[in-house]
């Protein structure tokens, strides 16, 4: 009867048991690290607890113990030698699992014993970040639209094997079996059971491809992404176009420099070329670049360049070298006479439109001078100037006009009451010497200036006299007289131009006054007359008619008088 009790509770409490198994979670925990994997995740309180007890699937369905716990003692280890010293529990009943492994991925069971029996099963899982990414067996060249290995990327020792990603310039490639072939393989370390993954990239380069930068990358499921260093590749291809560049490119003039410059799209590029300079050929090794040094207006031409092992692949270009050229039909010191004419030519030789301004001593003029009749004030610096791009060239003379003096004016003024300025204006060349027939004071002489001259004297004349201006040169002389009154005698001239003056207002007004007279004495005899005849009418009886008539010619004889 007892063994039958005994049996009964036994199975009671297997059903219970497996009643109460929780349900499966995973725990991911890191390669070489401690991890922590959870008892019953707080479900139960300590003070409830009995026992505690973790084991391990150690496959074909056996399980081994690892430690124990009972209710106020002490942690004990029952793990054989693979977890012995890798075991511990936490207080809160979780298992501490030291230097995770590969061989740490399968399931852990935590067993609490309370007033019920319940399990609570964690799975568990390794992680390993790849511990570097590296480009290998990196090729030298690649050719162009050939497919060629251009290397290696390997994850090494990871977990989950790392998936490899190619990029050109950050952008993802594709494979397409044509231009893009990238080969994966996994190997498995035995001892440790980390994966090492390795991907080879095939291409196919075009020309874009030169600088461009690959690398590959892998992005874990745990973990920062891996990006490999950047490597590019010396893309290799023929010379299909070569370019002949004329430095410099600005307009070029005669004495400057020029330098050709054969560029060809070939790489690597070409070492030697041909340089066809207006029929004679130069081979330049190891350059690209021929300079002429000096150039005149005999370089303009075309000029041609090619490789030396394809002479059929050439370019060319036509060189124009500027030039300008001014000749006068004459320079230097000129020397005319007054009244001469002078031809004045200009030439110009130059390889464009050119542009020409004048000057005279150092004064812009408007146009060309001309000297169909030469006079002083022709005389000066002559420059020509003409231009043409950055070309500039000057052409000048020097003109002297000769020729015996002239007084172009002699004048006279009154300074103050007791001083005469007289002025002489002489034009000639060389220099006129001036003099005066008088002596005076304050001479001022004007400097001379396109063969003009100006000469001032001041005086004090005591009595009327002629003064006379002399210049001279080497080609002749001229004179001029003034006549100049004494200052006494104008101020007596003065006054007796006032009393005249006086006179003849006198006159007018007398002349005035003598009119109005007679006109008062004539209107008056009139009106005596009137009169008069007017009593006569009435004591003889004659008509009125008749004296009206005689009124009338009164009246007319009257206005005659007046006027």
């Amino acid at each position: 009867m007892h063994l039958l009790s005994a049996c009964c509770a036994r199975a009671l409490l297997i059903s219970a048991l497996l009643s109460q198994v929780s349900t499966l979670q995973t725990v991911i925990g890191m390669y070489g690290e401690t991890l922590e994997i959870p008892c019953n995740n707080g479900a139960m309180k300590a003070e409830d607890v009995l026992i505690t007890k973790w084991k391990y699937d150690k496959g074909d369905g056996l399980s081994g113990d690892l430690l124990i716990k009972k209710s106020n003692m002490n942690v004990s280890i029952s793990a054989t030698e693979e977890y012995s010293s890798r075991v511990s529990m936490a207080s809160n009943s979780s298992l501490l699992l030291s230097a995770a492994r590969l061989t740490d991925q399968r399931t852990f069971t935590c067993m609490v014993v309370s007033s019920d029996i319940v399990e609570y099963p964690v799975n568990v899982v390794i992680y390993k970040t790849p511990t570097g990414l590296e480009i290998s067996d990196i090729v030298k060249d690649l050719e162009i639209g050939k497919l060629t290995k251009l290397g290696t990327c390997v994850a090494q020792e990871a977990n989950p094997a790392a998936n490899i990603t190619w990029l050109k310039n950050n952008k993802p490639l594709v494979a397409d079996g044509k231009v893009i072939s990238i080969q994966t393989s996994v190997r498995v370390d035995p001892s440790t059971g980390l994966s090492t993954t390795s991907s080879v990239l095939e291409y196919s380069a075009n020309k874009e491809d030169v600088d461009a930068q690959f690398t590959c990358s892998t992005q874990h499921p745990v973990g920062a992404e891996l990006v490999s260093s950047p490597v590019t590749f010396t893309i290799t291809y023929s010379t299909e176009n070569i370019v002949l560049q004329v430095i410099p490119q600005e307009p070029l003039k005669e004495g400057d420099n020029v330098t050709l410059k054969c560029e060809a799209d070939g790489n690597p590029p070409p070492t030697s070329f041909n340089f066809y300079l207006k029929g004679e050929v130069v081979k330049v090794e190891y350059a690209d670049i021929y300079t002429i040094t000096n150039v005149s207006r005999d370089n303009t031409g075309e000029y041609k360049c090619s490789l030396t092992d394809n002479p059929a692949l050439e370019a060319s270009e036509y060189i124009t070298v500027n030039y300008l050229d001014i000749y006068l039909s004459f320079s230097g010191n000129i020397v005319r006479n007054a009244s001469e004419s002078l031809d004045l030519r200009v030439q110009i030789n130059a390889s464009g439109k050119a542009k020409t301004s004048w000057t005279k001593d150092n004064v812009k003029l408007d146009k060309q001078p001309e000297f169909k009749k030469l006079t002083y004030s022709d005389s000066g610096h002559y420059e020509c100037v003409v231009t043409m791009g950055p070309l500039t060239r000057k052409a000048s003379f020097h003109l002297v006009v000769e020729g015996a003096p002239v007084i172009t004016q002699l004048s006279k003024h009154r300074t103050d009451r007791d001083h005469k300025l007289l002025v002489c204006t002489a034009e000639g060349s060389p220099k006129p010497a001036v003099s005066w027939s008088i002596n005076g004071t304050s001479i001022d002489e004007s400097p001379f200036v396109n063969g003009k001259i100006t000469h001032k004297i001041t005086v004090v004349p005591t009595a009327n006299l002629t003064v006379t201006c002399s210049v001279s040169n080497e080609f002749g002389t001229a004179s001029r007289a003034i006549n100049v009154s004494s200052l006494f005698e104008e101020v007596r001239m003065d006054k007796q131009d006032q009393s005249d003056d006086s006179d003849q207002t006198k006159l007018v007004v007398g002349v005035v006054v003598g009119l109005l007279v007679a006109t008062v004495v004539i209107g008056l005899v009139y009106w005596v007359y009137m009169k008069k005849s007017k009593q006569g009418s009435w004591k003889t009886g004659e008509k009125e008619d008749g004296s009206s008539e005689e009124e009338k010619k009164l009246e007319e004889n009257s206005q005659k008088a007046e006027v």
